[in-house]
């Protein structure tokens, strides 16, 4: 789940109650910790999630490494590495980052100067063993498979995979593309999943109503071996109806996966 909640306590405690066995932790960029004693503290309140594992996210407007404007780019140069830097202190291993979240069009955005800044910061990531991963939105390159695979390709960097935003784009929608296209070219490097139905403007991450809906993305997580799988919804009792509705239909598409393993031991 999310850090639907304020503080880690409280995310903590929903999340045992309710059976969740990780926490995606979204940076807020209005309370970043500042001062050596900030960081310390929230590095303490991190890891008092205790066992369970926690992965990160960068969920940031207009924050973009291949801006046309070198200021913006040094900013969010700045603004990456300190979260990787804190990500790395707090025992960290995975970020989530994105490319063009909240801009209109692309036309502020340098793909050549995307490419080489989204390398140097997987780099420098992989410097403090933190993978970045790049998500997929719904509009814009990483809403094309074919130039998600190249950012990819020419980044080194890990996938996250956004189920909804797949769903949700114009490559599925216009059936020129599947969701799987966004994995298969790299299914080994796809290390993370948001899961929900799909996402509406104005209205945002829409819960699944039916198995249906997402039943087979579901099933290609598991084909592709990505387990993380954080149910990427706000609101608590959507939250718990999307959680219920996977835990009761999961059981049959994990029998082959099941069986498979039952052969590899044999």
């Amino acid at each position: 789940m999310r850090n639907i909640f304020l503080s880690a306590e409280e995310v903590q405690s929903f999340a045992r109650k309710n059976g969740f066995d990780g926490i995606d932790w979204s940076f807020d960029l209005d309370v970043l910790p500042i001062s050596p004693h900030e960081e310390t503290s929230w590095i303490k309140e991190l890891r008092s999630l205790g066992s369970m594992e926690v992965r990160y996210h960068c969920p940031f407007y207009r924050i973009d490494l291949g801006h046309d404007d070198p200021d913006e780019v040094k900013r969010a140069e700045d603004i990456f590495q300190r979260i990787i830097r804190l990500v790395s202190k707090a025992g960290g291993r995975y970020l989530t980052i994105h490319i063009g979240l909240g801009h209109d069009s692309t036309e502020p955005l340098s793909w050549e100067r995307t490419t080489a800044n989204l390398r140097r910061l997987v780099h420098y990531a992989s410097e403090r063993q933190v993978t970045v991963c790049l998500e997929n939105l719904a509009w814009g390159w990483t809403s094309r498979p074919n130039l998600f695979e190249k950012l990819i390709r020419r980044s080194g960097a890990g996938v996250t995979l956004d189920i909804g935003h797949a769903w949700s784009s114009e490559s599925v929608r216009s059936q020129y593309y599947g969701v799987e296209d966004f994995a298969a070219p790299h299914a080994n490097r796809v290390f993370n999943a948001h899961v929900y139905h799909e996402e509406i403007p104005g209205k945002g991450h829409i819960s699944p109503s039916r198995w249906d809906h997402i039943q087979d993305r579901l099933r290609l997580l598991l084909s592709i071996g990505c387990l993380w799988w954080v149910i990427e919804i706000k609101e608590a009792e959507e939250l718990l109806a999307t959680k219920r509705l996977i835990d009761d239909n999961l059981g049959p598409l994990l029998i082959p996966h099941l069986d498979g393993a039952r052969e590899n031991i044999g």
